[in-house]
């Protein structure tokens, strides 16, 4: 979707995408191809080119910071079929106090297409292991995390460095499509299954587990990591059905399905 995308383009907005769409301009190439495109003079055409092939240089690259600067944070979806192989789905686990009040991070799982990872306060979880761990990603998941996750790990760890990445918020993509409520709700309603032994279990039973687990129950440790594992393997699969909407909504699959350009396939 991201060699879709135009709204890159400083003075194009989704409309004027949609337009170059239509005249089955769908492309990064096919821009590049084209002389003439809406009612471009040659400078700002020229402009756009050169832009474009920063934009195709970063993508190779990976580097993610070109995006995450030039595309609106609204827009970040667009980046995960591209970068699906360097995501990362983060959700953290507190005491359940503010951090004005004494609150702390108990656990940080991290969760990828090469396995899930547990940072544990009093173990592992520090800022430095934390922000190795994060470094070897290029794409960010998390479901409200810029509202809770990513600015309480900030008050925790204040020189993590994390706003680099390009986000995918789940919580407002579904807002975006409509689609309100919690995680848990929103895994019932795409048929996102857990383990039997972790269904019914919310944020206050992980702060009960946490305290469980300090009055001297390791059991307690090992069900709230597993109960976290849960959380960020289906933050993942959330944001392949949050993406396919999203595309959908966009209407870019109208203009390739319908034929707009011959022999398209699917960019993604």
């Amino acid at each position: 979707m991201i060699k879709n995308t135009f709204i890159l383009l400083d003075g194009i907005g989704e409309k004027r995408e949609r337009k170059l769409w239509r005249q089955g301009v769908l492309t990064w190439e096919d821009f590049f191809n084209c002389k003439e495109v809406l009612d471009l003079d040659y400078e700002k055409k020229q402009s756009y080119d050169e832009f474009l092939h920063w934009a195709y240089e970063a993508l190779i690259c990976k580097d993610c910071c070109f995006f995450a600067e030039h595309l609106k944070k609204r827009e970040h979806w667009r980046l995960f079929e591209e970068w699906m192989n360097d995501v990362v789905c983060l959700d953290i686990e507190t005491n359940g106090l503010t951090p004005e009040k004494g609150g702390y991070v108990t656990v940080v799982g991290l969760y990828s297409p090469k396995g899930y990872q547990a940072l544990v306060k009093g173990e592992n979880l520090t800022e430095d292991n934390l922000q190795q761990s994060l470094d070897g990603y290029r794409y960010l998941i998390t479901f409200y995390g810029s509202i809770f996750d990513i600015p309480f790990l900030k008050k925790e760890f204040p020189n993590l460095k994390i706003e680099h990445m390009p986000h995918f918020d789940l919580f407002f993509a579904g807002k975006r499509l409509g689609i309100h409520g919690g995680l848990k709700k929103l895994e019932t309603l795409f048929l996102i299954e857990r383990q039997e032994e972790l269904k019914g279990l919310n944020g206050y039973d992980a702060v009960k587990l946490w305290k469980a687990y300090l009055n001297g129950s390791t059991d307690s440790l090992e069900r709230l990591i597993s109960y976290n594992r849960a959380d960020t393997e289906n933050l993942f699969q959330l944001g392949k059905i949050f993406y396919d909407m999203l595309r959908s909504q966009v209407g870019i699959e109208e203009f390739i399905d319908n034929g707009t350009k011959r022999d398209s396939q699917k960019v993604s």
